[in-house]
Order: C-alpha cells, then structure tokens, then sequence
C-alpha cells in the first residue's frame, strides 16, 4: 500500500495555492492516501532574520514569483489573480483547518481558503469570511468549529505543529513529506506522489 503523502501547507503561500488545487486529484489517481498538515512560516521566517516574506524582501524574487504563480496556474487551469495583500494573515483560517483536519470536508475548505485569497482578493482574516467558507466546504457547525479553533489548547497545538514543521526540516511551502523525506516546492509535487507510490 502506498505510503501516505503530508501535505503541508501555509495559507499565505502562494505556491501552496497551486498545489493543494492539484493534489487530491492526483493522490487519487495514484492511490496515495493524503494527511493535510497546516503549520506557520511566520515564526520559521523570524527565525532566519526575516520580518516578511522573502517575496517582499527581494523585489526581483517577488517580481518572478508573481509571473510564475500566474503561468502554473494557467497550465493548470486553476483561478489566479494577484491579491491586493501580501501576504495576508490566515491564522483564524489555520486554527480552524487544525480542528477540522480529519474532517471529509477538510480539502474543500482549504482548496476553498486559497482561491478567496488568491483568486478573489477576500480577507480570510476575517472570521465572517472563514466561517462562509467552512459551511460551503461541509462543515455542520461553523461556530462551534470556530469556537474551538480559538481555544487555548487549538492554539498551543498550532504552535507545536509549527515545532513539529521545523523538526521535519520543512523551511517553506507547500512541503511534501513521505516516511519522513522532504519534498519542496509545488513543482516537486508528483515527486512527492511517486514516492509515496513506490514505497
């Protein structure tokens, strides 16, 4: 049986856009079980000396990242359009894909996360937003969900799933992680699949 395939994700990640549109459909096709893993850049950049994304930091990187988001999207068919924040803050997105992440829904709420940012230029700040997208996805009960998701035990478990990111050697994303080898970048995708695949 394959091995199962971690995706994890980070929903200001503009490259994870394209891969978690891709990756159920692929896992499928190739018989890979998947396990969503959201976690934080934030405190992994802090920890290299950045107080931004590296996008930001480097205009040149920035500039390229953008034209290149926009072509992978266009070779996928997958909604793209630039947002009029960078990055955008998804914690209240993220403490509610933790409390949902062995929910049958869980995919459709993080496919539907990314495209109010990255295709609709929504604020997935704000808590209104993210409970729409929560009941869309299938969730039952948006309120409680996210009653959950802000309590105190949600939070310290997103801080040491953040821990656990770094413990893999994980430093941006999407990454891929299979028995414990890392895969980076959406283009390392299928990779990431065969890998599972073969073990």
């Amino acid at each position: 049986m394959p091995a199962t395939l971690e995706v994890w994700y980070e929903f200001a990640s503009t490259y994870s856009h394209v891969a978690v549109q891709r990756v159920e459909a692929l896992a499928a096709k190739a018989g890979v079980p998947l396990a969503w893993r959201v976690f934080l850049l934030g405190p992994i950049f802090r920890e290299q000396g950045w107080n931004d994304s590296p996008f930001n930091i480097y205009p040149a990187k920035g500039a390229y990242m953008w034209r290149d988001v926009e072509r992978r999207c266009a070779k996928f068919g997958i909604p793209f359009r630039k947002p009029t924040q960078f990055p955008r803050n998804g914690l209240t997105a993220a403490r509610a894909a933790l409390v949902a992440e062995d929910e049958p829904w869980i995919g459709r709420f993080v496919r539907a996360v990314y495209l109010a940012n990255f295709a609709e230029d929504h604020d997935i700040a704000d808590p209104a937003r993210v409970r729409a997208l929560l009941a869309t996805a299938g969730c039952a009960d948006p309120d409680a969900l996210l009653a959950r998701a802000s309590s105190a035990e949600n939070k310290e478990h997103l801080r040491t799933r953040s821990h656990a990111a770094v413990a893999h050697g994980i430093f941006g994303a999407p990454s891929f992680v299979v028995n414990g080898e890392l895969f980076w970048g959406d283009d390392r995708l299928e990779d990431a699949l065969e890998w599972s695949r073969r073990a």
